[in-house]
Formats: C-alpha cells, sequence, structure tokens
C-alpha cells in the first residue's frame, strides 16, 4: 500500500477516537474510519443525551485543562463566547484574569456554536446540611460540624501529618494521609464506597493519586489565600483541577463538542460508522482487520493501525492471534464500575432554604437513607440544556453494577425512586416532577482494585502488538478525565508520525500534577 491509502481502524467515537481521528487528517495522509457502536450519539461518555429537547451529560463534564494544547484544541472547534466589549476576561476565584492566550473567541457569527464561561459551584449534602466542595475551613463548615466534630478532626489530622502511613497501599491510606481519620471518615469514605461499590481498603492508592492529586487540607487554606492573590489565567496551571471555580460548557452540552468534531472529521474525508458493534481484531501480515455487526451485518475493514478505546476486557476477549492464557485471565478479571441516571424534569428550580435558587452544578450525596450518590442541575451548567427554561432539570447518578437489582430495576420504579429521594434530602420540598427518564452507562469507570494489581502485564502483551494503541478512560483502564484521553490520542498519532514502536510515553499521561505534553510548548 501507498501512504496515501494506508488506513487506521478506530475503535469508539469518544473523545480519545475522535481526536485521533482529527489528527490523523490533519496531520497525516492516513485515513481513519471510526466503528462506533452507538447507532445515535458519539461523544462516548462524554455525550449528551436529548430527551424531548432536554439534554443530560452524562457524569458532568467540566471543559478545562492544565494542558494549552487541549485548551486551544477545544477552542479551534468552539470559541468562547464573551458578553461585553471587554470580553476577554473572566472572573477567576475573586480575581479578574485573561482567558487562556491563544483561545479563539467568538466574533458572533457563530451562533449556537461556541463555549460558555461558566461558574462552577459544587457542594456536599450531609446530615441534611450544605458544605462547600473541596471542604473548606471556612464558619459554616464549622458550625455546621459542630465543636466536638471539628476537634476530632484537628486531633486525627495532626495525628496524620506527624505519622503518616507509609507506604501508601490503600485509598484509605491516601485519603488519611491528606485529611486524618475523622474527616477521611465524615467526607470521603462512605461516598467513595458508594461510588465503587467495594471498601477503600480493597482500592489501590492510585485512584487517589490520579482523581484527588495534590489536594489536602493544606491546599484548601492555600486555595482560600489565593482568593485575595494572583493566581493565574484559565489555563490553570497554578491551581489544583478540583478547586476550578469557572469552566467552558459548549451550548448543548459535552456531546456538542463530539458532534462539531465528527462533523468535522467527515468533511475532511474521515468515515464515521454508527451502529458498529466490534466483534474481532485480528493480527495480519502489514496490518490489522477488523470485523464489526453493523446495520447492514458483519463488515471488515482493513487497516496498518488500530486505535482502541474499547474496554481493556473486551479488546483481550476480541484479539487474534489470541493473547496469552495468563493475560487473558487478568483482562477478564479487570472489573468495571456502571451508573445510571434518573432524568427529572421539575415544575421549577429548586430552592436554597432562604428561598433563593440553588446555583449548584452539581452536589455530592452523603446524606444517609438514600442510594442516591450525585447529583447534577443540568438548568445551571447551561440554560440551553432545559427546553423550558423556567423549569428546573436534575439528573440523579446511582452508582451499580451491571446486572445487579438497582440496574435492573424498571424505568418507572426509579423516577418514582429518585422524587423520593429527591424530597427526602429537601430539595423537592412543594416542587412538582411533570416527567422523568432513565440512562444506564455501563463501564463508566475501570475499577482500581481485584486484578488490576497485575494490569501491567495486560498493558506490556497490547504495547508489544506494532501499531496498535490503547487509548481513552476504557481503552486504557485508567479513570481519566476527556483532556487525559484526548493527549493520549494526541501522542499516539505522534508515536505514528514519529515511527515510535515504544508506547511508554501514552502511559505517562495523568501521573504527574502536570501533564507531560505541556512540556513540548
Amino acid at each position: 500500500m501507498t501512504q496515501e491509502s494506508k488506513k487506521a481502524i478506530i475503535i469508539g467515537a469518544g473523545p480519545a477516537g475522535l481526536t485521533a481521528a482529527y489528527e490523523l487528517l490533519k496531520r497525516t495522509d492516513i485515513k481513519p474510519i471510526v466503528l462506533e457502536r452507538d447507532p445515535v450519539y458519539v461523544g462516548g461518555i462524554s455525550k449528551t443525551v436529548n430527551y424531548k429537547g432536554n439534554r443530560i451529560d452524562i457524569g458532568g463534564h467540566r471543559f478545562f485543562s492544565k494542558s494549552d494544547v487541549i485548551m486551544k484544541w477545544w477552542g479551534e472547534m468552539l470559541p468562547v463566547k464573551t458578553d461585553d466589549a471587554a470580553g476577554k476576561n473572566i472572573t477567576y476565584q475573586n480575581t479578574t484574569r485573561a482567558l487562556t492566550e491563544g483561545m479563539p473567541i467568538a466574533t458572533g457569527a457563530e451562533g449556537d456554536r461556541v463555549m460558555h464561561v461558566r461558574p462552577r459551584k459544587t457542594r456536599i449534602v450531609y446530615g441534611g446540611k450544605f458544605f462547600a466542595y473541596p471542604v473548606e475551613l471556612s464558619l459554616n463548615t464549622l458550625l455546621n460540624l459542630g465543636f466536638w466534630k471539628v476537634l476530632r478532626i484537628g486531633i486525627t489530622y495532626t495525628k496524620a501529618v506527624l505519622f503518616p502511613i507509609r507506604p501508601e497501599k490503600t485509598l484509605e491510606d491516601f485519603f488519611i494521609n491528606r485529611f486524618g481519620t475523622e474527616l477521611y471518615k465524615t467526607f470521603f469514605k462512605s461516598y467513595t464506597e458508594k461510588v465503587w461499590g467495594v471498601s477503600c481498603k480493597e482500592m489501590s492508592a492510585e485512584w487517589g493519586a490520579q482523581r484527588v492529586k495534590g489536594l489536602s487540607i493544606i491546599k484548601a487554606v492555600q486555595h482560600a489565600a489565593k482568593k485575595v492573590m494572583q493566581i493565574g489565567p484559565l489555563s490553570g496551571k497554578s491551581v489544583e483541577t478540583s478547586l476550578i471555580e469557572q469552566f467552558l460548557y459548549p451550548t448543548y452540552g459535552p456531546g456538542y463538542m463530539w458532534e462539531i468534531v465528527a462533523e468535522k472529521i467527515k468533511e475532511m474525508g474521515g468515515q464515521i460508522v454508527m451502529g458498529a458493534s466490534v466483534e474481532r481484531v485480528q493480527c495480519v501480515e502489514g496490518g490489522f482487520v477488523v470485523t464489526a455487526k453493523t446495520t447492514e451485518g458483519r463488515k471488515d475493514y482493513a487497516g496498518e493501525y488500530v486505535f482502541s478505546t474499547t474496554d481493556v476486557k473486551a479488546l483481550a476477549r476480541m484479539m487474534e492471534p489470541a493473547l496469552p492464557e495468563d493475560v487473558r485471565k487478568i483482562a477478564d478479571a479487570l472489573q468495571y464500575r456502571d451508573f445510571l441516571t434518573v432524568g427529572l424534569l421539575l415544575r421549577d428550580k429548586p430552592k436554597e432554604p432562604n428561598g433563593e435558587l440553588l446555583l449548584d452544578t452539581w452536589m455530592y450525596v452523603h446524606e444517609p437513607g438514600v442510594d442516591v450518590g450525585r447529583l447534577q442541575l443540568f438548568h445551571n451548567w447551561n440554560p440551553h440544556m432545559v427546553a423550558n427554561q423556567s423549569h428546573g432539570w436534575i439528573g440523579l447518578e446511582y452508582f451499580c453494577n451491571e446486572g445487579d437489582a438497582l440496574w435492573n430495576r424498571d424505568d418507572a420504579e426509579l423516577v418514582k425512586q429518585g422524587e423520593r429521594e429527591l424530597r427526602h434530602i429537601g430539595l423537592l420540598k412543594d416542587n412538582v416532577v411533570l416527567d422523568g427518564t432513565v440512562l444506564r452507562q455501563p463501564k463508566a469507570y475501570p475499577g482500581y482494585f481485584g486484578a488490576y494489581a497485575e494490569f501491567p502485564k495486560v498493558r506490556a502483551a497490547f504495547d508489544a502488538i506494532p501499531n496498535l494503541f490503547l487509548i481513552g478512560r476504557n481503552g486504557m483502564h485508567r479513570y481519566n478525565n476527556q483532556d487525559h484521553s484526548m493527549l493520549a490520542a494526541i501522542g499516539a498519532v505522534d508515536n505514528v508520525i514519529e515511527g515510535r514502536t515504544n508506547n511508554s510515553n501514552l502511559w505517562q499521561i495523568n501521573t504527574e500534577e502536570e501533564y507531560h505534553e505541556e512540556k513540548k510548548v
């Protein structure tokens, strides 16, 4: 084959898969063919589902990255809308700073094809009271917790500082070292175990290193101090990701970004096959043959490269020749956590106890007596997310395992449960539920427990296959955000262009507080 006729088969049209396709078209002569199992939506877990004009963001996706590469990439797809002539500044942690240098600014001709600067407000619901998230050492927090609990928090945190657990083996060790035992049990243990369905003692500390890295009581104090100091632009390199107070968000949710990217890929000559479920990845001389079940029957797609964003467990089963038996057993034993969203359309937007509108974008529910783990207030993410902007539009997220009792519960029963629990935690009151729907998301979170301890063997086996690139959250079995997934995709295309056969650089993404790719720019 000539260079011009080379093809890359990309499994999955999520952030990683679509980024890889776009980068290949932009920077090489390799034609991407994207195979997406969903018959309707691109975006993977970052898709936005449209229910009667009301849009559901699967999990809540902020558009923020420490990587200038990713910020500019997003801006090229959807420029940033500003509301006044001054336009290029936002208020960030009580300080007015410029948007990231080089971010495209909308001219007004783009219509809805823009991103908006949106305020973040996140709180914890615990004991019938609201706490700031991340937990702040504020008067409100101290009053809500009470004197004796605050005293225990102080004592156990001091103990953690003086006598840290070494080495950190479990997620419990990670949390206790940064927050002390009492604060860990109050705000981290129950919620984390609700999310994952296993004890923090059974989870690897690596999960905390990726998802809560750098955050601690000391960081919370520094964050409060920085509210009266200069702290840098929206690019946020001097700010922990968990402390961001503003972010960018597409008009119609994250899926809108990936719909635009998919449009561009097709315009540039790429192919996206919807409703294509991959069944086999065969290694042949000179490349691969990928077999997928499509709406037109089974089809074979041949290419020199494969970029896989499907879950590692499934990919291991698809490979021909088969992977070594020990590797297949490890991959088959990898675990995932699934979740479902109950969308409730309310007559009115929910209010604070004092009667003012709730402004939260999302809430973590630590309240006993309910199964719901997190709330998304979609009407606060962006008013365009709800058809009638006077209505409230809330997503209640339940963490479960595919096939368990909660997962299999009837949709109507889940809507009733959602209404009942929303009333229990005090957010419904005299409000009325007008409509509801249920969305199920399998393999939302790759698990850092069980067979994960032996995952390096699986990684090594796949990395040994030339021109096969594992990217994305499930593709790498890593709890990556969409920017990390995109950076892995960009890095994989770099490797193709450079002829690099060692993919270790892809696995370094999201292992440090500064992304490795930033060092190139």
